[in-house]
């Protein structure tokens, strides 16, 4: 990539970054916290490593990718000494072997059986896993997530195994136009969240509500989220 288009790229993930968490302290601001109660991640599918590199000089302290091998094939390439990466995207239970130790979280987990196959690699390496339970808000069936009605007994079942920490929930509501059903929807998974975290079911922590992305992640921090997922608003359109 020739020098002056990557300090256009360069000039132009720096103006969103400021943007965003300007952004962002706005909105914990309305919702009653600031600015540092928000984990902010910069979502890096098909996002070149030099650009992802640049985003975490420019401060970025969390990534997350959707795809096992994309983020295998980029690992040894990025700069991640000071910041962490998360698995977001649906993870088949055939390739939890080798995701499980590289990376920190993995936010797309939405059934037993996948929570079991998880467990199981992280035994083998002697780790503990952070997990985030996924729901289908809309209980749509295009969609990835266990139902709203069987998440609290998913939680129930998978903090039993060992290997792994249930911390909280991820949440894609469906696309909708309508800010004032979109805020619905988050609400509702933010109602669903503290009723489950009120329960203190053991071996889980229930800190992390991960919702809201680059089309709406305002919206999702006045509703309660405690991370957004900020792809495209950082680094541009997708190339597929």
């Amino acid at each position: 990539m020739e020098s002056s288009c990557l300090n256009d790229n360069f000039s132009f993930i720096e103006d969103n970054l400021k943007r965003i968490n300007e952004n962002i302290a706005v909105a914990a601001h309305r919702s009653g916290r600031s600015a540092d109660d928000i984990t902010f991640m910069a979502v890096t599918k098909t996002v070149e490593p030099v650009m992802i590199n640049h985003a975490i000089e420019c401060g970025v302290k969390l990534i997350g990718e959707n795809k096992v091998q994309e983020f295998l094939g980029k690992k040894q390439y990025l700069r991640l000494d000071d910041c962490e990466a998360h698995l977001i995207g649906h993870l088949q239970t055939n390739k939890v072997k080798q995701i499980v130790g590289q990376v920190s979280m993995i936010q797309s987990v939405d059934s037993l059986k996948l929570a079991s196959e998880i467990s199981k690699q992280s035994e083998k390496l002697g780790i503990v896993t952070d997990c985030l339970i996924e729901m289908n808000i809309g209980d749509q069936p295009t969609k990835t997530g266990a139902a709203q009605d069987s998440v609290e007994q998913l939680i129930y079942e998978a903090a039993k195994l060992p290997g792994i920490k249930i911390k909280g929930l991820m949440s894609i509501p469906p696309v909708c136009d309508d800010e004032k059903v979109l805020r619905c929807y988050f609400s509702k998974i933010h109602d669903i969240f503290i009723d489950i975290k009120s329960k203190k079911i053991d071996n889980t922590d229930m800190d992390i509500l991960s919702m809201g992305m680059s089309s709406d992640y305002e919206e999702a921090i006045l509703e309660g989220s405690t991370l957004v997922r900020i792809g495209s608003s950082v680094f541009g359109r997708r190339v597929y």
